[in-house]
């Protein structure tokens, strides 16, 4: 693929390298996956290593207790893995409305829903890794036992959640994450040192029993404990019942590349359905107000559509297939008018989720992601363990006609996805963007930028971006140039400009040229991402 110059001054420049690639949001992750790339690992291995990893070196997005998702790429054939838990089989829509309950509570015991990460991490090195999970963990346990310098961007999330929980989390259950992320009374400063013992030994437990003991040892039974003493629904049943997914991707073909994610109940369909609609209408152009315009447009389509379907696959009202059909792309994009519509709004809550693409010399290529959701998640750490419970369970409805409704065991809607890219039936590569709803939006942006305008991955990465919330309300970057601001204002939008940089998403990027087999690697510059190679 040959690329354009980086048309804004470059933050950051293109990484290119043979052997081997890691490119995720912190520096130590990345070197993780490239330390068991040197020992001998694989991509899938040096995936596993990072995303442990930043379980200790970014607990602000991610933990021990979260959601993972991933694509790999081997020998010419794509694979998926949806490592999301389900809710416990003691809880339903009614349970909590008899409880007075009108919404799923944010935080707390309540919303934790089955932990999928230490399963996808045994999963994915059974089938695709070389080394032993026991090994592929040991710098995430290094980095726990002697601790590490906090970075800018993770000091300044560990900060505002630290004054956020101090006046919210007042009762028992949140003691332990104060404990654990604020000793001492004190959150850790940017630059100061940081270590949780317990987290490395909870880890060195899950590779020595190929996380068994997280669903079914001691590591479960103190799970169970904690939940039985202060009300939550999680037990150790729906632990040792729980396995991972390996499931087909979903694509769709956007002007001769295909775009894969993970079937529902991930929402990176609603990429590929503002894809397919966009690529109906009107030849983009650079920097053009109609080109923005309509890009907005399309994913407003989708995501009206992906919030009132996606959920469990046989629950949806509407086939996948339908959805991502030509049939249904052109009948959505005849909808797309000169002015912003107005359609029916959703709360969208920000995300806090981690990504991270690897790639070796022998052609394996991993897009992964995993997430406790909304930053450190449930606010709840179960004691002695350093394993943070994601709050996933927050995204269900109460209500009994929603088609994502809480049920027993049953997945929610799921924010999280991983993307990839190929190309007459060769890799391109792993890409993904993190970030809460922001995710299929920065998805669809990755591509368009890629393909309609062929900016190298690190040009694709500092575009200014935009990010539809509801309604006709945008928000932009301060980079975003002022004449498409004005321009979209002039149809009907309105435009929030923002330095919150969180609200735009992080990204990592992996392309492989087909002929040579040298990778090239961007990074995101809205955080501590790093890229690892040689």
């Amino acid at each position: 693929m040959d690329y354009l110059y980086h048309p804004f001054p470059a933050k950051r420049h293109t990484v290119f390298a043979k052997k081997g690639m890691v490119a995720t949001s912190q520096p130590l992750a990345a070197q993780a996956g490239l330390e068991i790339l040197r020992n001998g690992g694989n991509a899938i291995d040096a995936a596993i290593a990072t995303a442990a990893a930043l379980t200790v070196v970014e607990p602000t997005s991610n933990g021990i207790g979260g959601d993972a998702f991933a694509l790999i790429w081997t020998k010419d054939k794509i694979h998926g893995l949806n490592a999301s838990g389900p809710a416990p089989q003691s809880i339903s829509a009614e349970e909590l409305r008899t409880k007075g309950y009108e919404k799923m509570p944010m935080h707390g015991v309540i919303p934790v829903t089955v932990p999928g990460v230490p399963a996808a991490w045994a999963a994915l090195s059974e089938k695709f890794g070389k080394l032993p999970l026991k090994e592929v963990l040991l710098p995430a346990i290094r980095y726990a036992e002697e601790g590490y310098p906090l970075t800018p961007i993770l000091g300044k999330y560990w900060k505002l959640a630290y004054h956020k929980f101090k006046t919210s989390f007042t009762s028992e259950e949140f003691t332990s994450w104060f404990e654990t992320f604020a000793p001492n009374g004190k959150v850790p400063e940017v630059g100061e040192m940081w270590n949780s013992p317990c987290h490395a030994k909870t880890l060195r437990t899950i590779g020595e029993s190929n996380a068994r003991d997280f669903y079914e040892g001691k590591i479960a039974d103190q799970i169970d404990t904690f939940m039985k003493k202060h009300g939550g629904y999680l037990s150790k049943s729906d632990l040792l019942s729980y396995k991972p997914q390996w499931v087909e991707p979903i694509s769709v073909n956007y002007r001769g590349y295909d775009v894969w994610e993970i079937p529902p109940n991930g929402q990176g369909m609603v990429a590929l359905m503002a894809l397919n609609v966009y690529k109906n209408l009107e030849k983009p152009k650079w920097q053009c107000a109609d080109t923005i315009h309509q890009q907005i447009e399309a994913m407003k389509v989708a995501f009206m559509d992906g919030q009132a379907f996606i959920t469990e696959p046989e629950e949806m009202p509407i086939s996948v297939e339908y959805l991502l059909s030509e049939e249904y792309a052109k009948k959505r994009s005849i909808t797309i008018k000169d002015e912003a519509s107005n359609p029916e709004p959703y709360d969208l809550p920000k995300g806090g989720t981690v990504y991270l693409a690897a790639a070796d010399e022998e052609g394996n290529m991993i897009s992964y992601i995993q997430s406790n959701y909304m930053g450190f998640g449930s606010g709840i750490v179960i004691p002695d363990t350093g394993i943070a419970l994601q709050n996933r369970g927050h995204d269900f409805s109460l209500d009994e006609s929603h088609p994502n409704v809480l049920k027993p065991g049953k997945r929610t809607y799921h924010t999280i996805i991983p993307g990839f890219l190929s190309k007459d039936g060769k890799a391109v590569g792993p890409f993904g963007v993190m970030g809460g709803y922001m995710q299929p939006q920065g998805h669809f942006q990755v591509v368009t930028n890629t393909v309609d305008f062929l900016l190298n991955p690190q040009a694709t990465l500092d575009m200014p971006r935009w990010h539809w919330l509801k309604g006709k309300t945008v928000q932009v970057e301060p980079e975003f140039p002022n004449y498409l601001v004005q321009s979209l204002v002039r149809k009907g939008h309105t435009i929030q400009v923002t330095t919150d940089g969180g609200s735009f998403g992080r990204g990592q990027i992996i392309w492989r040229n087909a002929e040579t087999g040298v990778l090239q690697g961007g990074t995101e510059s809205r955080t501590d991402g790093a890229i690892a190679a040689w």
